[in-house]
Protein backbone atom coordinates (compact mmCIF):
# COMPACT_ATOMS: atom_id res chain seq x y z
CA UNK A 1 0.00 0.00 0.00
CA UNK A 2 1.49 3.53 -1.03
CA UNK A 3 2.65 5.99 1.56
CA UNK A 4 -0.09 8.55 1.44
CA UNK A 5 -2.90 5.58 1.22
CA UNK A 6 -1.80 3.99 4.23
CA UNK A 7 -1.96 7.60 5.64
CA UNK A 8 -5.76 8.31 4.79
CA UNK A 9 -6.37 4.85 5.94
CA UNK A 10 -5.12 6.24 9.49
CA UNK A 11 -7.35 9.50 9.08
CA UNK A 12 -10.07 6.71 8.12
CA UNK A 13 -9.77 4.83 11.47
CA UNK A 14 -10.09 8.06 13.60
CA UNK A 15 -13.04 9.06 11.34
CA UNK A 16 -14.09 5.64 12.25
CA UNK A 17 -13.77 6.23 15.94
CA UNK A 18 -15.61 9.54 15.68
CA UNK A 19 -18.30 8.20 13.90
CA UNK A 20 -18.95 5.05 16.74
CA UNK A 21 -18.46 7.78 19.84
CA UNK A 22 -21.73 9.59 17.67
CA UNK A 23 -23.31 6.54 17.36
CA UNK A 24 -23.30 5.59 21.07
CA UNK A 25 -24.49 9.17 22.14
CA UNK A 26 -27.30 9.74 19.20
CA UNK A 27 -28.51 6.08 18.43
CA UNK A 28 -27.72 3.94 21.67
CA UNK A 29 -28.34 7.15 23.80
CA UNK A 30 -25.57 7.65 25.82
CA UNK A 31 -24.50 11.02 26.93
CA UNK A 32 -20.89 12.01 27.02
CA UNK A 33 -19.21 13.61 29.45
CA UNK A 34 -16.85 16.82 29.22
CA UNK A 35 -13.56 14.10 28.50
CA UNK A 36 -15.57 12.14 25.68
CA UNK A 37 -16.39 14.99 23.86
CA UNK A 38 -12.60 16.46 24.24
CA UNK A 39 -11.13 13.36 22.99
CA UNK A 40 -13.27 13.57 19.65
CA UNK A 41 -11.53 16.71 18.54
CA UNK A 42 -8.22 15.24 17.93
CA UNK A 43 -9.86 12.85 15.56
CA UNK A 44 -11.42 15.18 13.43
CA UNK A 45 -8.31 16.70 13.35
CA UNK A 46 -6.55 13.69 12.08
CA UNK A 47 -9.86 12.48 9.55
CA UNK A 48 -9.08 16.34 7.59
CA UNK A 49 -5.26 15.59 7.95
CA UNK A 50 -6.14 12.27 6.17
CA UNK A 51 -8.51 13.65 3.81
CA UNK A 52 -5.35 16.24 2.38
CA UNK A 53 -2.67 13.26 2.61
CA UNK A 54 -4.35 11.45 0.00
CA UNK A 55 -3.94 14.78 -2.43
CA UNK A 56 -0.80 16.26 -0.87
CA UNK A 57 1.17 13.75 0.91
CA UNK A 58 3.81 15.14 2.65
CA UNK A 59 5.95 13.53 5.83
CA UNK A 60 5.03 16.67 7.91
CA UNK A 61 1.12 15.75 7.48
CA UNK A 62 1.63 12.53 8.28
CA UNK A 63 3.49 13.50 11.58
CA UNK A 64 0.43 16.15 12.21
CA UNK A 65 -1.69 12.94 11.96
CA UNK A 66 0.16 11.02 14.19
CA UNK A 67 0.39 13.54 16.64
CA UNK A 68 -3.56 13.92 16.38
CA UNK A 69 -4.10 10.31 17.27
CA UNK A 70 -1.52 10.49 19.59
CA UNK A 71 -3.42 12.96 21.58
CA UNK A 72 -6.52 11.59 21.51
CA UNK A 73 -4.82 8.31 22.81
CA UNK A 74 -3.42 10.26 25.55
CA UNK A 75 -6.58 11.80 26.02
CA UNK A 76 -7.64 8.53 26.84
CA UNK A 77 -5.42 7.34 29.24
CA UNK A 78 -5.92 9.99 30.91
CA UNK A 79 -10.06 9.56 31.17
CA UNK A 80 -9.67 5.68 32.04
CA UNK A 81 -7.51 7.40 35.43
CA UNK A 82 -10.01 9.40 36.17
CA UNK A 83 -13.05 6.75 36.04
CA UNK A 84 -10.65 4.52 37.37
CA UNK A 85 -9.94 6.34 40.52
CA UNK A 86 -5.76 6.81 39.44
CA UNK A 87 -6.28 10.29 39.49
CA UNK A 88 -8.48 12.98 39.62
CA UNK A 89 -10.32 14.59 36.73
CA UNK A 90 -11.03 18.44 35.95
CA UNK A 91 -13.17 19.46 39.16
CA UNK A 92 -16.26 20.43 37.07
CA UNK A 93 -16.74 16.99 35.18
CA UNK A 94 -15.68 14.98 38.23
CA UNK A 95 -17.83 15.78 40.78
CA UNK A 96 -14.92 17.51 43.42
CA UNK A 97 -14.04 20.82 45.00
CA UNK A 98 -14.55 22.07 48.00
CA UNK A 99 -18.10 24.20 48.18
CA UNK A 100 -18.14 24.83 52.26
CA UNK A 101 -17.02 28.87 50.77
CA UNK A 102 -20.12 28.88 48.91
CA UNK A 103 -23.08 30.69 49.58
CA UNK A 104 -26.76 29.03 48.92
CA UNK A 105 -27.32 31.21 45.91
CA UNK A 106 -23.51 30.06 44.55
CA UNK A 107 -23.74 26.36 45.45
CA UNK A 108 -27.36 26.15 43.94
CA UNK A 109 -26.03 28.19 40.44
CA UNK A 110 -23.29 25.87 40.13
CA UNK A 111 -25.65 22.89 40.40
CA UNK A 112 -27.25 23.70 37.85
CA UNK A 113 -24.84 24.75 35.38
CA UNK A 114 -22.89 21.49 36.15
CA UNK A 115 -22.78 18.83 33.54
CA UNK A 116 -25.31 16.01 33.59
CA UNK A 117 -22.27 13.09 32.88
CA UNK A 118 -19.33 12.70 35.78
CA UNK A 119 -16.37 12.11 33.86
CA UNK A 120 -15.50 9.77 36.46
CA UNK A 121 -18.96 7.34 35.55
CA UNK A 122 -18.25 4.88 33.23
CA UNK A 123 -21.27 4.75 31.10
CA UNK A 124 -20.34 1.52 28.91
CA UNK A 125 -17.47 -1.09 28.87
CA UNK A 126 -16.55 -4.05 26.91
CA UNK A 127 -14.20 -6.74 28.35
CA UNK A 128 -13.83 -4.52 31.43
CA UNK A 129 -12.39 -1.76 29.57
CA UNK A 130 -14.43 1.28 28.73
CA UNK A 131 -14.89 3.43 25.72
CA UNK A 132 -11.77 5.83 27.03
CA UNK A 133 -9.53 2.68 26.81
CA UNK A 134 -11.02 1.27 24.06
CA UNK A 135 -10.31 4.83 22.46
CA UNK A 136 -6.69 5.12 23.32
CA UNK A 137 -5.80 1.13 22.50
CA UNK A 138 -7.08 2.04 18.58
CA UNK A 139 -6.10 5.67 18.69
CA UNK A 140 -2.27 4.66 19.40
CA UNK A 141 -2.23 1.82 17.09
CA UNK A 142 -3.04 4.43 15.07
CA UNK A 143 -0.45 6.27 15.61
CA UNK A 144 1.54 3.44 14.75
CA UNK A 145 -0.31 3.83 11.09
CA UNK A 146 0.84 7.18 10.49
CA UNK A 147 4.14 6.20 11.63
CA UNK A 148 4.53 3.35 9.20
CA UNK A 149 3.27 5.81 6.63
CA UNK A 150 5.79 8.20 7.54
CA UNK A 151 8.52 5.66 7.24
CA UNK A 152 7.79 4.35 3.65
CA UNK A 153 7.63 8.64 2.67
CA UNK A 154 10.92 9.04 3.87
Amino acid sequence: MRDWALASLAGLGSAALLGGALFFQYVVGLAPCELCILQRWPHLVAFIIGLIVWFVPSVWLMGLGALSAATAGGLGVYHTGVERGWWEGPTHCSGGGDISALTPQQLLDQVMAAPVVRCTDVAWEMLGLSMASWNAIFSFGLVGVWLIAMRRRA
